[in-house]
């Protein structure tokens, strides 16, 4: 049966997340507040940062948001030792098909569009960036609706394609309906004042 997603996800960066003794009352606090505005799905998302402080982030967010499905990037050791849902990878990352050996079958997997194609093997496959983004470091260039429209195309029916980077509550439904299944949203929702609110908001335009 082909694999449902909620129409938008946040992706919490590390780079909107406070340093300091706070982090984990904020992580706690934000956890919560997500959960209560109806979040489905989130992906935790940390470059930058030690094994050790991955795994901290992750053990709060997950006592915070007990019935979420949660998503690691990169790390998937960090993902098991954290109870986290799944993982997603990329080029550099582990394979696919270890990423779903180790994480077990009912875990979610996702992977992103690369040079070689779009993946068959992965749960969903993330695209983009559709728009300049600023939260995340890539060489590609934005694509636009133009792109999203072509990447259905590309992919087929079947799979599950996610659209990222550089999208806004205005722009979101325009890429919904080029053919994307679902929307990936970081700045837009964490930059906010009020992160929740803001993803409330967004629920209620997309459904």
């Amino acid at each position: 049966m082909r694999l449902r997603l909620p129409k938008v996800y946040p992706i919490l960066d590390s780079s909107t997340i406070p340093a300091g003794p706070e982090r984990e009352v904020f992580l706690d606090r934000l956890g919560k507040a997500l959960a209560d505005a109806g979040v489905e799905l989130l992906e935790y998302r940390n470059k930058p940062g030690s094994d050790a402080d991955v795994y901290t982030d992750a053990r709060v967010l997950r006592a915070a948001m007990p019935d979420t499905k949660l998503v690691m990037d990169d790390r998937v050791d960090v993902a098991l030792a954290a109870g986290f849902n799944g993982v997603h990878v990329d080029l550099g990352d582990l394979p696919v098909e270890v990423a779903r050996k180790l994480m077990g079958p009912g875990a979610l997997i996702g992977t992103s569009a690369g040079a070689e194609g779009v993946s068959t093997i992965a749960d969903y496959v993330a695209f983009g960036p559709v728009f300049p983004t600023t939260t995340k470091q890539t060489p590609l260039q934005p694509i636009g609706i133009e792109g999203v429209r072509r990447f259905r195309v590309a992919a087929g029916p079947d799979v599950v394609l996610v659209a990222a980077a550089g999208i806004t509550l205005e722009t979101a439904p325009h890429i919904l309906s080029a053919g994307a299944d679902a929307v990936a949203v970081s700045a837009a929702i964490f930059r906010a004042v009020d992160p929740a609110t803001e993803f409330r908001r967004w629920l209620k335009q997309l459904g």
